[in-house]
């Protein structure tokens, strides 16, 4: 099949290298020139958990672009999905498949852009959720940092024969799950993104964070609140991967024991792989927001993923408090007015005892 990855960082680079390797033909497109100059000399170089390896890509710039795109995987930062389905609009037709592959609510948004350009965006757009991991180190360089499966739907949750076809292709890089819920299980991972968030509020790898008993409590409680922003929404979440809403829905003192036991085993699946590759000494050691924060120096995807949370909490009355505060205090820490560490932690664990929103 044909393939163009707009945004080929961790995400997406990853993807297209896999699938490259198997013989499809994929045009990796970046809006970085240096990593796009890389690719074209040298070749894509990734390390991590599969080992180190060199893939020869095709790259090109997103000026560069032309004619049949094929199967096209929106694979940028959450807040460029949409703009990146505006730039590329001219070269699509009604029997073209875009799919929004990276985090955040931004399938009806892309819809809609279509819909503007004159195109059938309800047929075209695909969901996904992309659960492997991985770090765009350097121009040319990608780092896999866990493994996981893709979840890929079509929004209308029909099982049509290019959705079998795309998760065959995708099958190159790693387990690819069709689904016919695709948006419950997007809404399931953005609801469960809001630990993430929480871990990026200190500079320490997840099991100093997440993996603390005290501060998993505290991340629970927002995950909690997160899910019953989607309830109230009337939205039918869906378990997927390392993710079961029903453990979040806590009443008792054992259900909080089953969250805690859900979040232990997320750590497990995110550091496994990790373990059994002592040798090499991972570059990126929390989330894709810590990453962007420490790593890049650069604005996070929470405010465009995650961070929809509130608005869409506030439009129909849901409590919004502990999530507003996390996803305000990822913003400060942005905008240079609030540090990283472990003070934010305490911060927050007050902000939900004030709440009433402590787990029994």
């Amino acid at each position: 099949m044909k393939f163009t990855v707009i945004g080929s960082g961790a995400i997406g680079g990853l993807a297209g290298a896999y699938m490259t390797e198997a013989g499809h033909d994929v045009t990796m497109v970046d809006r970085w020139t240096e990593h796009v100059d890389a690719m074209k000399k040298n070749g894509l170089r990734i390390d991590g958990v599969r080992g180190d390896k060199y893939v020869a890509v095709t790259a090109a710039l997103p000026s560069e672009l032309t004619g049949d795109l094929g199967v096209v995987l929106i694979a940028t930062k959450s807040q460029h999905a949409v703009a990146a389905t505006q730039e590329i609009a001219h070269l699509l037709t009604p029997d073209s498949c875009v799919i929004s592959f990276q985090n955040g609510f931004n399938e009806p948004d892309m819809v809609a852009a279509l819909n503007d350009a004159g195109l059938p965006g309800e047929k075209i757009i695909m969901g996904s959720i992309p659960n492997y991991g991985g770090a765009l180190v350097d121009p040319g360089y990608i780092e896999y940092v866990h493994e996981g499966p893709i979840q890929l739907g079509e929004m209308d949750g029909t099982m049509s024969d290019r959705l079998r076809d795309i998760a065959d292709a995708l099958s190159a890089l790693t387990e690819v799950q069709v689904s016919d819920r695709i948006w419950g299980q997007i809404w399931a991972k953005e609801v469960y993104a809001s630990q993430v968030v929480f871990s990026a509020l200190v500079d320490a790898p997840i099991r100093e964070s997440l993996g603390n008993e005290r501060y998993a409590r505290i991340s629970g409680a927002v995950v909690k609140e997160a899910l019953e922003i989607a309830d109230a929404k009337g939205i039918d979440v869906q378990p997927f991967d390392f993710f079961d809403p029903a453990n979040y829905r806590v009443k008792t003192a054992e259900d909080t024991r089953k969250l805690l036991d859900n979040v232990n085993h997320a750590i497990w699946l995110l550091k496994k792989d990790q373990d059994t590759k002592p040798t090499h000494q991972f570059k990126k050691r929390g989330s894709g927001i810590w990453w962007d924060i420490v790593y890049r120096n650069r604005p996070s995807e929470t405010r465009s993923s995650s961070g929809k949370l509130i608005a869409y909490g506030e439009a129909v009355g849901a409590d919004t408090r502990l999530n507003a505060k996390l996803f305000n205090m990822i913003y400060e820490i942005e905008d240079g007015k609030r540090e990283l560490g472990f003070h934010n932690f305490d911060e927050l664990e007050a902000y939900v005892a004030d709440c009433g929103k402590t787990l029994p």
